[in-house]
């Protein structure tokens, strides 16, 4: 697997080369301009839920993200994968190869970007259409400037996704499910006849 990855980085990386510098920056800066998209849709959602029994979880709720965070880091150090700027022969990075020591496996980033687009899904469901490709997109860019193989970021969002999504529902649990919707005017009539 990790040549079908190696073979499919050099694809991916040459193609990245092969586009104008605008899109190099915007890449590089993407991911980045990305989580801090995510991290602003948080912070929206938990002032536009104070005062009402959403708002705990809605504080609570960034802590899945840190989770997953740390589930990666901690595979991270233990699998200890060279980056394939560094590993793999021929590489052309467009951003600059993290120092000797940053592991590659799974990617940081995608496990961030995943954790954050499930757990705004639970808290707010209609994001969902926006988030997850968002969160996509940030994985993809990872190996589109050249620091990841494809098999990091599918990791990195498989774990952010999975561990996100458990201790998201696990703070809905411990929190307390929010409020439930009143129905809408037209139900309340139906449900009197």
């Amino acid at each position: 697997m990790i040549n079908f990855s190696a073979e499919l980085y050099l694809l991916i990386s040459r193609f990245a080369q092969s586009t104008p510098e605008w899109v190099h920056s915007f890449a590089d800066f993407g991911t980045d301009a990305g989580l801090l998209l995510f991290f602003a849709l948080f912070g929206w959602h938990a002032w536009r839920t104070r005062g009402t029994p959403e708002h705990r979880l809605a504080l609570v709720a960034p802590l899945a993200v840190i989770g997953a965070y740390l589930v990666s880091e901690v595979t991270k150090s233990l699998i200890r994968e060279d980056r394939p700027c560094r590993a793999v022969a021929g590489a052309a990075p467009i951003a600059e190869c993290p120092a000797v020591g940053d592991w590659s496996f799974p990617s940081n980033h995608a496990t961030i970007a995943a954790s954050c687009a499930i757990v705004l899904t639970v808290l707010w469901p209609r994001l969902a259409p926006a988030v997850i490709p968002l969160a996509m997109l940030m994985a993809f860019s990872r190996v589109f400037v050249g620091v990841h193989y494809p098999h990091d970021v599918a990791a990195g969002f498989v774990v952010g996704s999975t561990v996100g999504l458990l201790l998201a529902l696990l703070a809905v649990r411990l929190v307390g499910p929010p409020a439930p919707v009143a129905p809408a005017p037209r139900e309340l009539v139906a449900s009197r006849r």
